[in-house]
């Protein structure tokens, strides 16, 4: 088959070497482009991507001239609409070795509206699951032991051949047009964090259906970059020691992402125990808040379309909290004062002087609450201490497949 790889790289140098020799090794009979964004490294990248450029024709690369970090939430984009020329292309990162015969289990498993991921084989950086094996064949390149998991492989990859679940998780492999249909990635995740879970979520709800093969997979070194940007360690006992290593500015934005995504779609992050997507109903909900502090505003708003509640707080203003909070949502028009005319569909009721946790926890999952209670109506009804009021249950979710 002909697939355009797509690899955002930001000083990563040592792995995207790495990677682009196991592609070339095991690619198979397949013509693979591999099309790579150098993210302002300061590493060598660009000079490296020159030389490759110049002796392998199937081997492409931009370069981000800015000085300044763009974010694989962009680059994916650019690479995909502007540099790959075939119509199958797959997310892939700089930190996967390609095993033999993947890019077969693609040819044959990919058809019209559906993405097909490999399995990841990781060494234990994070915990076990499902979705995933955990086997430690070396945590950096230089320590790397190919041929121990090649045997391995071998040994398992026939076990296997036909296994299928439905998760999704990178690398991923599409039809171009489908992802172009839906917008590509949306840049309010931009530089990085939640912009996958966001782009599962769309593609979900418009049709497309997730395969996951467990005869094709990669080695996965997994979160170098801007999480862990100084490699990953052992310890003394030979044991992986990751644990309170991310970067400030990874965790800084994925606590931004995070609360990004909780205000576009109405929930945190949710799918399947094999990462399918599970999108819960997204409702048009106001909040109406009296007693309200700055405390409690941060930690509500992003989970409504609106908030109703006296200009004055105790202790300071909202315009203080929407001056401060980082988002690509206009605060300002998100809040109304308490006796403002309702617009929202459903309305809460909210004490600041009386809520809790509990209360919290409501909030947190109230679209699966509503949409799980087949007898609701519209109407009034009591909820810890927040009082609910139903005017209609139209629901939003499929308004946000297109990324505009």
């Amino acid at each position: 088959m002909k697939i355009s790889l797509i690899q955002p790289s930001r000083n990563n140098l040592k792995y995207l070497k790495w990677s682009y020799d196991a592609i070339r090794k095991n690619q198979g009979n397949h013509e693979v482009q591999i099309c790579v964004a150098d993210d302002a490294s300061t590493d060598g990248t660009w000079g490296w991507c020159i030389q490759t450029m110049e002796k392998d024709l199937n081997f492409q690369a931009i370069r981000n001239k800015t000085g300044k970090r763009l974010g694989h939430t962009i680059l994916y984009d650019r690479l995909v609409n502007e540099v790959a020329r075939h119509d199958v292309c797959m997310i892939y990162h700089a930190d996967m070795y390609l095993m033999p015969g993947a890019i077969d289990q693609i040819e044959h498993k990919l058809t019209d509206k559906t993405i097909v991921s490999l399995t990841r084989i990781e060494p234990p950086l994070h915990p076990p699951g499902p979705e995933k094996m955990l086997m430690d064949f070396g945590i950096e390149p230089e320590e790397f032991k190919e041929q121990e998991l090649l045997d391995w492989f071998k040994d398992i990859q026939l076990h296997q051949l036909t296994k299928i679940t439905e998760g999704v998780f990178a690398p991923w492999a599409f039809y171009k047009k489908d992802f172009q249909e839906i917008g590509g990635h949306d840049p309010l995740y931009a530089p990085q964090s939640k912009e996958d879970s966001d782009i599962f979520n769309r593609f979900q709800l418009n049709g497309i259906k997730f395969k996951q093969t467990w005869g094709g997979c990669v080695y996965h070194m997994t979160c170098r970059g801007s999480r862990f940007a100084d490699g990953a360690v052992r310890n003394p006992d030979g044991n992986v020691f990751m644990k309170n290593r991310e970067t400030d500015e990874w965790l800084k934005q994925n606590a931004k992402a995070t609360r990004e995504f909780i205000r576009k779609w109405g929930h945190f992050v949710k799918h399947d125990e094999y990462l399918k997507p599970i999108v819960p109903p997204k409702y048009n909900i106001g909040f109406m808040i009296t007693n309200a502090n700055l405390q409690l505003i941060e930690a509500l708003e992003p989970w409504c379309s609106t908030i109703y509640c006296d200009e004055q707080f105790n202790t300071g203003r909202y315009a203080d909290y929407v001056e401060m909070e980082d988002t690509s949502f206009d605060l300002y028009e998100k809040f109304k004062p308490l006796d403002n005319e309702k617009q929202n569909e459903i309305l809460i009721e909210i004490d600041g002087a009386r809520f809790n946790n509990e209360d919290f926890r409501f909030i947190q999952n109230l679209s699966e609450i509503i949409s799980n209670d087949k007898e609701l109506e519209k109407g009034t009804f009591q909820l810890g201490n927040l009082q609910i009021t139903i005017i209609s249950l139209k629901t939003y979710e499929k308004e946000l497949i297109i990324c505009k």
